[in-house]
């Protein structure tokens, strides 16, 4: 299976090894052996080794590390000889895991002073010598500093590159440095030969506890010179049988015959019986072309196993459906027929009680596909708003900072228009600042007025508001208050109105809106939802209601197909309750059931809430707006999530086999993951299920199952499917090991492969699980 040869590679001695938690991934050498080392290699390959950036980031640069006004210290970065980890000194000593950031996961790389932390204590560096590296999940950014413009270039472009790099690998170059890194670090005396012992060794750092027996036959299988060591040619074939994987070879020879290679017609079949229906022989020949490793095979038109594991592990064979990761959903119906990712409390980056605001979370949010982001906002001195959850001890950000993070951030990853919800504590001055600050910055991207004259109350589409932001928030009414000025409708939400806290004067002013605030609500008005009763003067699209969860629920369980179809016409925002001091999150699942299309949580927080939220916009490009199924986009509709009438699919799916799960403890080499896989299924409470295999003893390298779980579904249109495996534990909770969720409208049939995540949403390559699918409609 590995088409290289491993060599020696000789670590700088104040380098830690790379740790066993995550694959790094880093292609194989060319057949000719190249350089000695594996990771120089596959930077040679790519032609990287030549690259000044990338050989400067080799040999370390000093950066200076920056935390706050005073804490400003320099630390050593060195990119490690795998291409694809950087190696940092820390100034206490900590376990070599905690010594090392992975390339996979940073999200963004920003030159100068584009952080919070760089444009409030970066002053006494210029831009040009400053950095920014922001990382997926919670971890934080590191804003550093380098000691001349060009050496912060260098980092800049040469993490472009590597990033780059990394999106291009496969699967199959994944897997092959992931295994040499391994072996590297288990050649404990750095000869290129492995004694038994060190093979023990690898076989634990891989997460397998293989009997002695059988391993110590495998290794003298391999040992062709009978001296106790396994060297070259050995070392390749024992990974050969290491990585084998008799599943695919089964499934492979069911279709190809004698003769071991698949020609066009039989990759044909194979795809007919994945339930590839539209699948031709030209889209089989392309497979083959794409897929196939040996030239001759390809020349000819035939797929080898090699070949046939390859499509196997590329998107193509994966279970999202490839036709689904771009925008294909029609996106010019009107705003309430999709569901919107959305956040709450956005700018927190930890919980609503004394965590941090940062504009950064925004960015975060962003990055995520969020589509809808709440700004808290209070009086601040000096005559600026400021943004924060009141009456706590969150830090303080302004809002003038969170629009220009708006303005910065909003389109980077989605085109469609970003809303902002805007849940208003200050007096009518500060709010003319808001509105001031709002057309200033934000400029032509704001609407302030309707597209279309002639229907100024109707919702445009997506398509039509393409790089347009949208305010959320409340609208005057026509009453004027005693003293002169003009109230406005209350959109009290409910986790305020409970907070005995908030002075009568706060809550007297919160009623009021200024008319430059007020003429920014266009097509989000704020309104508080009086009833659902039919009603001789319906409310106009543009009438969009807060409800915490508690009071969704009860529509929902009260009133449930009112609520559809009022959610047909009407935007509906969801957020959790205030009594979720710790930013927990509730099930979004039951608030997309009837319709609700901004589900607001709290992106902050990681759990299975967030991995449901993250299924959901998946797919469409990641554009975070998904078109809701048929029944909730009709304004008649007679559905109802509480009674979805009789089941209408049968899902089955056949968990088969995982490779290279990761070690949970990296720090303990004995300890090896006992895995169960469990499937979830989301969706009405009909739908709502949940089954698990039995757990496999000691093994997260290669575990088999071979065991079918079969669901019923009634609404199949509104379901997510949750792939999780945990480490199986007698005393304690099972641990989390990774997941993947996805809609099962996007879930594509047959054999497929599932790359699972970690909690953080990041990947956990090349971990996977591979299963068959089959969907049966009746």
């Amino acid at each position: 299976m590995l088409c290289g040869r491993w060599r020696s590679c000789r670590r700088r001695p104040e380098e830690p090894p790379v740790p066993a938690q995550v694959a790094t991934p880093v292609a194989l050498a060319s057949p000719d052996g190249g350089s000695k080392r594996p990771g120089l290699r596959a930077l040679k390959k790519m032609g990287l080794t030549e690259d000044e950036d990338v050989r400067a980031m080799l040999r370390g640069s000093r950066l200076c590390k920056i935390r706050s006004r005073t804490w400003h210290k320099e630390r050593l970065y060195r990119l490690q000889e795998d291409g694809l980890s950087v190696w940092f000194q820390r100034r206490i000593p900590r376990a070599p895991s905690q010594h090392i950031f992975f390339v996979q996961h940073i999200e963004a790389v920003r030159e100068g002073h584009q952080s919070e932390g760089l444009r409030r204590f970066g002053g006494a560096f210029p831009p040009a010598r400053c950095l920014t590296i922001a990382f997926k999940g919670r971890r934080k950014n590191l804003d550093l500093a380098a000691a001349t413009a060009e050496e912060a270039q260098r980092w800049v472009r040469g993490l472009a590159k590597l990033r780059a790099r990394l999106d291009a690998m496969s699967q199959r170059e994944r897997l092959d440095h992931w295994i040499h890194t391994y072996l590297h670090r288990a050649d404990s005396d750095q000869d290129s030969k492995m004694s038994f012992k060190e093979i023990k060794s690898l076989l634990r750092m891989v997460n397998v506890d293989m009997n002695d027996m059988y391993a110590y036959r495998l290794f003298k299988e391999c040992d062709h010179s009978n001296n106790e060591r396994l060297e070259g040619a050995e070392i390749e074939e024992f990974l050969r049988r290491l990585l084998k994987r008799p599943e695919l070879e089964d499934i492979f020879h069911q279709y190809s015959g004698e003769d071991r290679v698949l020609s066009t017609p039989e990759l044909l079949e194979f795809l007919k019986d994945q339930g590839e229906d539209t699948a031709t022989l030209a889209h089989a020949q392309k497979l083959i072309h794409t897929y196939e490793l040996n030239e001759t095979a390809k020349q000819h038109e035939l797929m080898t196993l090699d070949g046939f594991m390859m499509y196997l592990l590329s998107p193509e064979g994966a279970a999202v459906d490839p036709a689904h990761t771009c925008v294909f959903q029609d996106m010019d119906q009107p705003l309430s027929h999709y569901f919107i990712s959305s956040s709450h409390n956005t700018y927190l980056t930890d919980s609503q009680i004394g965590g941090l605001s940062s504009t950064e979370a925004y960015v975060r949010a962003f990055a995520q596909g969020c589509r809808c982001v709440e700004l808290d906002c209070w009086e601040g001195p000096g005559g600026e708003p400021i943004i924060y959850h009141g009456h706590t001890l969150t830090s303080k950000i302004l809002f003038r900072d969170v629009v220009q993070t708006v303005r910065d951030h909003a389109f980077t990853l989605s085109p469609y228009p970003v809303i902002l919800s805007l849940e208003n504590h200050c007096g009518l001055e500060q709010q003319a600042v808001m509105a001031h600050h709002l057309r200033t910055i934000l400029g032509d991207a704001l609407v302030t007025e309707a597209l279309d004259a002639q229907n100024p109350e109707e919702l445009p589409s997506p398509e039509q508001l393409k790089g347009r932001v949208l305010v959320k928030g409340k609208k005057l009414s026509a009453a004027r208050g005693e003293d002169g000025r003009i109230l406005s409708d209350q959109e009290e939400e409910e986790e305020e109105e409970e907070e005995e806290a908030e002075a009568a004067e706060q809550r007297r002013r919160a009623k009021q809106i200024s008319p430059e605030l007020s003429a920014l609500a266009v097509y989000c008005c704020a309104t508080r939802l009086q009833t659902l009763r039919p009603n001789p003067v319906p409310p106009q699209p543009c009438q969009v209601s807060s409800l915490s969860e508690r009071k969704a629920k009860k529509l929902i369980r009260e009133a449930g197909n009112s609520f559809v179809r009022h959610n047909a016409r009407h935007l509906t925002r969801v957020y959790p309750l205030g009594l979720r001091m710790n930013s927990a999150n509730y099930s979004p699942q039951e608030m997309w059931n009837s319709g609700c299309q901004l589900v607001a949580l709290n992106f902050q927080t990681p759990g299975y809430e967030m991995d449901l939220n993250a299924g959901r916009f998946l797919v469409n490009g990641r554009c975070g707006y998904i078109l809701k199924p048929a029944p909730l986009r009709q304004p008649d509709t007679t559905f109802d999530p509480e009674c979805p009438g009789p089941p209408r699919t049968t899902l089955t799916i056949q968990v088969l086999t995982a490779q290279q799960l990761p070690k949970l403890n990296t720090e303990k080499p004995n300890s090896i993951v006992d895995p169960l896989v469990r499937v979830e299924i989301h969706g009405v409470p009909a739908d709502c299920a949940r089954k698990e295999t039995n757990y496999v003893l000691n093994n997260g390298f290669n575990p088999r199952w071979g065991q079918t779980l079969q669901f019923q579904l009634r609404a199949p249109e509104l379901v997510l499917v949750r792939f999780v495996v945990e480490d199986y534990d007698t005393t304690s909770p099972n641990d989390f090991v990774g997941q993947f969720t996805l809609p099962l409208s996007s879930l594509k049939q047959g054999y497929r492969h599932i790359h699972l995540l970690a909690k953080d949403g990041a990947s956990l390559s090349p971990a996977t699980l591979f299963v068959h699918i089959h969907v049966q409609r009746f």
